[in-house]
């Protein structure tokens, strides 16, 4: 009797356990909500605070849900558009600029994937030229009127179009 209520005991935490790691990995189909920026929220690709930069930012949850901040949007297309990812991506978010605050962006997370962007204009961002992002096609025709540059969906931005000018790698003076 003994032996068979162990046996019992550990399927059971084995079925337990397998459902926990179902259940983390997001199979519902339900995209992972958007994480709310905090003072100690810095980008990934150089430890930037969020925080302290104008401009729209962004973030990718990945399926294993670790998320990848961007202090700008140009830093999520630049490694969403590599041929070297290979992450499977659970959701990216950028912010609605049309509601969120340019200079202090919280909050106003939208699906990437369905925003509008806007390209080249005069406002900037974090890293200097941004994405700007936009829920709907209007405010972002709206943005163009007011700060030029040109408006694009989601699939029409390319890994040319997502390549940062000056920084570091450009910067013959050091």
């Amino acid at each position: 009797m003994n032996r068979t209520l162990t046996t019992l005991l550990r399927t059971t935490v084995a079925a337990f356990a397998l459902v926990l790691v179902a259940a983390c990995q997001n199979s519902s189909g339900v995209p992972p909500a958007p994480h709310e920026v905090t003072d100690s929220t810095i980008s990934v690709l150089d430890g930037m605070s969020l925080k302290d930069y104008p401009g729209p930012k962004a973030q990718i949850i990945y399926a294993d849900g670790h998320t990848d901040f961007f202090c700008d949007t140009l830093g999520l297309f630049s490694v969403y558009l590599r041929p070297e990812t290979d992450r499977k991506v659970g959701a990216m978010y950028v912010q609605d600029m049309a509601v969120a605050d340019w200079q202090h962006p919280a909050g106003h997370w939208i699906d990437a994937k369905q925003a509008f962007y806007v390209v080249g204009s005069k406002k900037l961002g974090a890293m200097g030229q941004t994405f700007a992002s936009f829920a709907k096609e209007g405010d972002a025709a709206q943005f163009v009127k007011e700060q030029g540059g040109k408006l694009y969906h989601f699939e029409q931005i390319t890994i040319d179009m997502a390549s940062f000018d000056g920084g570091v790698s450009k910067d013959e003076s050091m």
